[in-house]
This record gives structure tokens, sequence and C-alpha cells, in this order.
């Protein structure tokens, strides 16, 4: 499976020439009339105007005018644009999410990265705009419903987006992990793929919030993931996040999600590179898990994805794959029983090599 080729640091892993990364600034914001009635959506709106973003306010409370000539146009004027809306009432119904948490709830849904593999294509109706909701305080409180008696209740907030990627423009998840401090009951988690972590620093944690970086092979990385702040910067921004408050870290428990794993050509070299870089950098933490997930793909998402980046470098063919049905009765391609033995035996011996304190959670 070879990936684009690329100038790597053979010692490192990392790419000889890094690129500087400037968080997302959509071309405009859409505010819908019912958003602006919340307290938190008049917030974002004088935010997001001080930050010089055109911003229109609806007539009505439907997003409309984001679907192009075709797909890939769709695309492109959906992944500029960032629609501030109220979460409808059928997000307060919480869904389990096994085996990442107890529960998803969601503070946006959408995400300004291109990722060639994004497991949001064919996940979410419509155009993949970004959208943030205004009613974030009514989501919250509404998480004490599922808070399970004795016991401490998981909640996922990544699984249609990726909260960070947004965060200098809402706010939003420094207010989340807050909230989330006064619990002992309930523990949030989060993933992210984007770097700029220094918010979250200072916000009192209590340690209820795993704060998780999502990393992979620098070339899986550099080929596949746009938009998106290089793995060099994931890590450090990983070490900010566990180093203790008395060396200006954010003292969180921290985690790696390392998907989508493939196995590219010298896929065990390039993925020993990764854990031994990730070892050296944070082999200090107590509290590191690992979340292993092997690329998985619909016929439906392919199809998308394929309209999406025409010229993608992942391979999306089925000539090493073997068909599951979904928990919805859906077909999925994964990697065939062959490979994925031999892949989750390399990784649980590498990670217990070199970060043996390390929690392997789960291997999909």
């Amino acid at each position: 499976m070879p990936l684009e080729s690329m100038q790597i640091n053979e010692q490192t892993g990392f790419e000889k020439s890094e690129k500087i990364f400037r968080p997302w600034s959509p071309k405009k914001v859409l505010f819908t009339p019912d958003a602006l009635d919340q307290p938190y959506g008049g917030e974002l709106y004088e935010n997001i105007k001080l930050k010089g973003i055109p911003v229109e306010v609806l007539k009505n409370n439907r997003l409309t005018g984001l679907r192009g000539e075709d797909e890939r146009e769709t695309y492109r004027i959906a992944k500029s644009t960032l629609a501030v809306v109220n979460a409808p009432p059928s997000q307060l119904k919480l869904q389990p999410i096994p085996p990442s948490a107890d529960y998803q709830f969601h503070l946006a849904q959408g995400c300004p990265a291109h990722c060639h593999y994004c497991y949001l294509a064919g996940s979410l109706s419509g155009p993949p705009v970004i959208r943030v909701y205004a009613n974030l305080p009514q989501i919250l409180e509404n998480l004490k419903n599922y808070f399970r008696p004795g016991a401490v209740t998981s909640f996922e907030a990544s699984c249609y987006t990726d909260p960070l990627s947004l965060e200098h423009l809402t706010g939003g998840l420094s207010k989340t992990i807050a909230f989330f401090n006064q619990f002992e009951e309930a523990h949030l988690r989060f993933v992210t793929k984007f770097t700029a972590v220094e918010p979250l620093l200072s916000v009192n944690h209590q340690h209820h919030t795993r704060a998780r970086i999502s990393l992979n092979a620098t070339e899986v990385a550099r080929a596949l993931e746009g938009g998106v702040p290089n793995i060099r910067a994931r890590i450090e921004a990983l070490k900010k996040l566990a180093l203790p408050k008395a060396s200006g870290g954010g003292d969180y428990p921290v985690g790696v999600v390392l998907a989508p794993i493939i196995p590219i050509d010298n896929w065990k070299q390039h993925y020993s590179i990764l854990l031994k870089e990730i070892s050296e950098a944070i082999g200090f933490a107590s509290d590191l898990s690992f979340e292993l997930i092997t690329h998985r793909y619909t016929e439906g998402s392919r199809n998308l994805l394929q309209q999406w980046y025409p010229n993608t470098k992942l391979d999306m063919t089925e000539d090493n794959r073997s068909r599951k049905l979904n928990k919805f009765g859906g077909i999925k391609y994964v990697f065939n029983k062959e490979m994925m033995a031999e892949m989750k035996s390399f990784f649980y011996a590498e990670i217990s090599k070199h970060l043996p304190r390390a929690k392997i959670l789960y291997w999909t």
C-alpha cells in the first residue's frame, strides 16, 4: 500500500520541513434566529464579529444555499462555512457509544479538517457544514439525566466533531470541561488532531476529563490528513496536556487514539518510530491510554470520499478486506482476519515495550 512519498527524517520519522499551521477560519458564519435567542449564541455572535469574520443572520432556522453543482463543490462550500444553530431535541436523547464511552453527546457537528478517510462521510445527512450548537448549556444540563447511581458514567464529546478545532471561535470545550469538574460521578472524554491546547491548561478539571490526541504514522498523516497540524506538533500538544501544573501543563489524564491504522509499505517500521517518539515525549505520564482503531469503510462512505478526494492515495479496494455487519445491519469493510491478527499482535507488543505503563482500552 504505497502512499505518496515525501522527505522523512530517518531518525525521527518526521518530515524534514514543517509547515506553520494556522487555525481554521470560516469564510462566513451563519446564525439562525433561534440560536441568537440563546445567551451562548449571543456570546458567539459577539466573539466572531470581533474576529472580523463575515456574519449573516438567517431569516429562518433552516440552512440553505450550501449545495453546489456536484458533491465536490458542495464539499468546498460547506467546509468553509460555520453555522451556529440549536441542537435538535433528538440530540438530547443520548446514544451509547461503546467501546469509547457510555454515551455520546455533541457540542458541534462537522469538522474543518480534510481527512481522506473521514468517518463522518455518509454518517451525517446533508452538506458537511460545520455546525456549533448555541444551546450548549441545555445540552450539558441534560447529561445529568444519564448519570448512573453508584458508578462513574463516561461521555464522549468527539463523535461528530473535533471540539478543539473550533475552540478559538467558541470556547465550548473549556466550558464543557468546567461543567464536568463539578461531578465525581461523570467523566468527559474528547479527542482531537489539533494542537492549540493552551486555553485548556488552566481549566480546573479535577481529573474528570481525559484529553486524547489522534496520532498516526507520519507517512499516513502527511498523505491523508489535510488541514491539521503535523504529528510532531500533536505529540507536543499531548505532552502539554499531560505535564503537571507546576511544569506549565494541564495535568490531564491523557490518551492516544491511534487511528486509522493502515498497513502501508514498511508499516511496522513507521509505527515503531511513532511509538518511540510518543514514549520519549510522555513516558512520564502515569495515566495514559491507547485506543487502537483499524481503517474501515462502508460502500456509501467510500463513494462519497472518492468524490470529495478524487486524487486520494487511500486504498479502498477490497483485495485485503473482509465484509462485516455493523450494529445497524449495514456492511463495512475491514482488514482480513490474518492482517488484523498480525497488526494487533504487533501493536500490543510495541506499546508494552515502549510505554509499559500505558493501558490499551480496546482494539477494533
